[in-house]
């Protein structure tokens, strides 16, 4: 049989890692995120500048 220390010790474990695991996880969506965000910056300066280039050869 499995004192009640252990049982509490292993849930505290399963909850500590659980919690490791989802600030990992949202690390990592933060961060794709971010990484999209500046990309479609970079997208959109290239946009523009081609349109004024464009326009400056008409």
């Amino acid at each position: 049989m499995v004192s009640s220390k252990r049982l509490a010790d292993v849930g505290y474990r399963m909850f500590s890692g659980s919690m490791i695991l989802l600030t990992i996880y949202g690390g990592y969506l933060c961060s794709a995120r971010a990484y999209r965000y500046f990309q479609r910056q970079k997208a959109l300066k290239a946009a523009a500048e081609d349109q004024v280039n464009e326009m400056i050869k008409d």
